[in-house]
C-alpha cells in the first residue's frame, strides 16, 4: 500500500466538493443492503464514471451503469479525478468507476476486500476528504493480523500488488476535525468523503 499525506491542498479539495455536489445532485446517495439479510449500511453512496458498485438484498454486490432508484447513468468523473489515477498509479488502463461514499460522524465500515472486478491488476485509488478517520489494515485473509492509522482529508491511498486484496475498513471516524464539508447541501452533517477509483473490467473486454 502506498499513503500520500496531504496530497490535495485546500484549494483543490474545495473544487473536487464544488464539482461532487453538482454531481450528486444527478446521482443522489442512496443506502445500499447487505445481500440475504438485507441490514442497511451505515454508509450512503452514488458513483460517477461508466460504472457504479452497489448491494442489495436481492442481487448482491455488483457493477452496473445505471443509479438504483433513478435509473439513470452515472455522471462522469471529474476530469482532476482522472488525471490523479494516471499520475499515481501508472496503470495503463482508465478508471471506469469511482465509489462515493459519505461517512456521518457515527458510520463505519466493517473489514472487506475489493473484489468485485474483473481487473484485479488494476490498483485502487482512494480519496480522503472531510473528518479525519482510522482506517485498518489486513492481510489477504480474514481474521489475519491488522493494523490501523488514521488519514485525514487530503490524503490519498493506494491498495495494489500485494495489498490489492488486503482486508482493510474505517473504524471510526473523528468528528469536527475538518471544517470542510461545512456548507454543503449534501453533507448536512459534516462528516467524511471517500472517493474509490477503480477499474472494473480487463482492458480490452470494452
Amino acid at each position: 500500500m502506498r499513503i500520500f499525506p496531504g496530497q490535495l491542498s485546500k484549494t483543490a479539495q474545495i473544487e473536487l466538493l464544488d464539482e461532487l455536489e453538482v454531481l450528486l445532485a444527478q446521482a443522489p446517495f442512496f443506502v445500499p443492503r447487505m445481500p440475504r439479510t438485507g441490514k442497511a449500511f451505515s454508509v450512503r453512496m452514488s458513483n460517477l464514471g461508466t460504472l457504479g458498485w452497489v448491494s442489495d438484498q436481492q442481487k448482491g454486490y455488483r457493477y452496473q451503469p445505471q443509479h438504483p432508484e433513478t435509473g439513470k447513468l452515472w455522471p462522469p468523473m471529474p476530469v482532476g479525478l482522472i488525471n490523479l489515477w494516471h499520475e499515481l498509479t501508472g496503470y495503463h488502463a482508465p478508471p471506469e468507476a469511482c465509489l462515493v461514499n459519505y461517512y456521518a460522524p457515527d458510520a463505519k465500515m466493517g473489514l472487506h476486500q475489493d473484489r468485485d472486478e474483473e481487473d484485479l491488476e488494476a490498483p485502487v485509488l482512494s480519496v480522503s476528504l472531510g473528518d479525519r478517520a482510522r482506517f485498518r489494515l489486513g492481510g489477504t485473509s480474514r481474521g489475519g493480523k491488522t493494523s490501523s492509522f488514521e488519514i485525514s482529508s487530503g490524503d490519498i491511498l493506494i491498495l495494489e500488488k500485494q495489498s490489492r486484496l488486503a482486508f482493510h475498513g474505517i473504524d471510526k471516524i473523528y468528528p469536527n476535525t475538518s471544517q470542510l464539508l461545512n456548507g454543503y447541501a449534501a453533507f448536512p452533517n459534516g462528516g467524511r468523503v471517500n472517493l474509490t477509483m477503480r477499474r472494473v473490467t480487463k482492458p480490452g473486454d470494452i
